[in-house]
């Protein structure tokens, strides 16, 4: 690095390069005190050092918080999202998935997570001013087979699901040409699908949507009580991998969790996120949770719906957390054409289990 260019004292370049500091990384790796005790620098000098570095190395220059709030910023902005093919599920998700991040559906077997998933492997293929992303999608299997039944059965009812659109559209998109599915039976083969086969396809554009069912399963598995850390070293690995591709190519990740039985009652050193009275809780620990964007989850509730003369169980999906949405929920069901979200009116609901 020219130290020259920066704007610094003659004083403080000179004790950098007499330090045998040979560029920023070296600079920024290497914490305040270290620095002082390096370069014998005082520390506002160390300060500075590090501004100034930071400054020379950053591609584009600072944004603030009012910045983001007027507006000033576009870029940084959330813009299109993949949607979930439903007006009232995109509604609760301000428009659906955001492109960039983790997102994960955690809930109970039978709740209909896989559901949302193919679904999403569908939508992703439509045109984005029709809520889709213009390519497809890797389904990446690690516990049970590929529904390939359910998901032919859902192209042959996209014309009941999306009415909105052109048939001539939707005959046009060759749906299952388009979804890529992997099975992995261990972590070791899981790390290398997506380190090494998942970023082929997304440099090429083959797809724009990568879902993992269930990101659980392998590591629930692997691991004994007793090696949480280890675990969660492996964790960290897999989200870093998923989080790069995900910001290098705009792509949306979702990945679907298992959950695990509150049997102990209230803890207080337990991170429950505010479900406080739910009697499950999304499995993978704290470690996991903090290398997700935006949490949901899905719970099959007694009762069903009713809607032309078809019924469905009812099912809640809810909001968790997220940076860019508030706590909310809402009421949906799985139909033969896909998932759809039950609206305050129009749909009766039964009390009788389905």
């Amino acid at each position: 690095m020219d130290w020259e260019h920066l704007d610094l004292n003659p004083r403080i370049i000179a004790a950098v390069k007499k330090a045998n500091f040979r560029s920023a990384k070296d600079i920024l790796c290497v914490s305040g005190p270290d620095l002082q005790r390096l370069t014998h620098l005082s520390k506002s000098d160390v300060q500075r050092l590090h501004c100034a570095v930071a400054a020379a190395v950053r591609k584009s220059p600072a944004v603030t918080a009012l910045q983001l709030m007027k507006g000033e910023c576009p870029a940084l902005e959330a813009g299109h999202r993949l949607s979930f093919a439903c007006p009232v599920l995109d509604r609760l998700m301000r428009g659906g998935l955001p492109l960039r991040g983790i997102t994960e559906l955690a809930g109970e077997s039978a709740a209909g997570k896989t559901q949302f998933c193919l679904q999403l492997c569908l939508s992703v293929q439509y045109p984005q001013e029709n809520g889709g992303l213009s390519s497809g999608a890797v389904y990446i299997c690690t516990e049970d087979s590929f529904p390939i039944k359910r998901l032919r059965q859902l192209i042959t009812q996209q014309p009941r699901l999306r009415p909105d659109l052109p048939s001539s559209l939707i005959s046009s998109i060759r749906f299952s040409d388009n979804i890529y599915i992997e099975h992995t039976a261990d972590l070791e083969s899981l790390q290398a699908c997506v380190s090494q086969r998942v970023p082929v396809l997304l440099k090429r554009g083959l797809v724009r949507l990568v879902v993992v069912d269930s990101v659980a399963a392998l590591f629930r598995s692997e691991f004994q009580a007793d090696e949480a850390i280890k675990r969660s070293r492996h964790l960290l690995t897999f989200s870093s991998t998923l989080h790069r591709l995900s910001h290098c190519y705009g792509a949306p990740v979702l990945c679907v969790n298992q959950v695990t039985d509150v049997v102990d009652g209230p803890n207080p050193g337990r991170c429950d996120y505010g479900l406080v009275e739910s009697k499950v809780l999304p499995a993978l620990g704290i470690a996991w949770a903090n290398q997700v964007m935006v949490r949901l989850m899905l719970r099959r509730l007694e009762g069903c719906v009713e809607s032309d003369e078809r019924s469905s169980a009812v099912r809640k999906l809810e909001v968790v957390f997220a940076p860019h949405l508030p706590r909310a929920d809402c009421l949906c069901g799985v139909w033969e054409e896909g998932v759809r979200g039950i609206p305050d009116d129009g749909l009766t609901l039964q009390p009788q289990s389905c």
